[in-house]
């Protein structure tokens, strides 16, 4: 396998896990989660380490890797063995590398960045398979952040709901007010239009077949072929019925922890409880699919 850029100088190291046993798999809760040991993202990995990260994914919804030295060169390598990198339409990417966006709280700074429950940017017709996270700095403690399991939140709903919901699409758009408020304020020439697009409210993973609850407080405006009114009463039961307690589980972040998450499966929610302190973190997107859905009894997916 070809080194990244800037690593030519001295010939690929092995990585940690080739020279013995596979990387470690430890779930940090029941409903989603998992840190994965024994790899180092700073070198190159080989199609058996990569293999292991997108099953785990795939298990676990979200990854955790501690300890990790990364440039955002090499942050953007690592997101290349997982799919394609995309810009963030809101916020510019750094000089050196613009498919990397700088996500920072300053010591003056009350509000964070994408700081509600969400999944990001279902206002766009082919939304992200996945996200990176990376840790430069992070306050001694606060800070975490809590993800959430679509899957088991679609699977708690009664039969009733599925089948009223499972025919349902709905529109998303990046203009909702509590997401706006959580996002820097046209930063990098942000676009002015509003993006909006409109999704299967119970998704199929392209992966794993399963089904997910793909509705979100940060995006989701209303039901298509439904008034924002009529759709808000139901909308209100399904955010507050997905980030369930027994649906998440908890990240406590240290310097130089990366998470991957599975943005067609899974939520978000950064908390805010670390004010007069800094958090400094770099992020990649991952370019998605457009999201299918299946009928009430399970049957074919929509075309693409």
């Amino acid at each position: 396998m070809t080194a990244p850029a800037g690593m030519q100088a001295s010939p690929p190291r092995e990585n940690p896990s080739r020279a013995g046993a596979a990387p470690t798999v430890s779930p940090i809760a029941g409903a989603l989660g998992a840190e994965i040991g024994g790899v180092d993202l700073a070198r190159p990995l080989g199609a058996d380490i990569t293999a292991a990260i997108r099953r785990a994914l795939l298990d676990y919804l979200v990854v955790f890797f501690r300890g990790q030295d990364l440039t955002p060169a090499r942050l953007v390598a690592v997101a290349r063995q997982f799919g394609t990198p995309i810009p963030y339409p809101y916020v510019k990417g750094l000089d050196e590398e613009p498919l990397v966006i700088p996500v920072v709280k300053r010591e003056h700074e009350t509000v964070n960045f994408g700081g509600l429950w969400h999944s990001d940017t279902a206002y766009l017709e082919r939304p992200p398979l996945g996200t990176m996270l990376y840790a430069r700095e992070v306050p001694e403690y606060g800070g975490d952040t809590l993800f959430a399991n679509m899957y088991l939140a679609w699977e708690a709903l009664s039969d009733g709901m599925k089948a009223m919901l499972a025919g349902l699409r709905a529109v998303n758009a990046s203009d909702i007010a509590a997401a706006k408020a959580t996002r820097p304020g046209g930063a990098g020439g942000a676009p002015r239009e509003i993006l909006s697009a409109t999704h299967p409210v119970a998704r199929v993973h392209p992966e794993t077949g399963r089904r997910a609850l793909y509705v979100n407080r940060a995006h989701t405006r209303r039901f298509a072929g439904f008034a924002d009114e009529e759709s808000a009463p139901l909308l209100a039961y399904l955010f507050a019925h997905q980030t369930r307690p027994e649906f998440t589980c908890r990240f406590r972040w240290t310097p130089g922890a990366l998470a991957f998450w599975d943005n067609r499966c899974a939520q978000h929610n950064p908390v805010n409880d670390y004010h007069g302190k800094r958090r400094a973190m770099l992020r990649v997107t991952l370019e998605g699919d457009r999201p299918a859905g299946a009928d009430a009894g399970g049957g074919e997916r929509e075309p693409s």
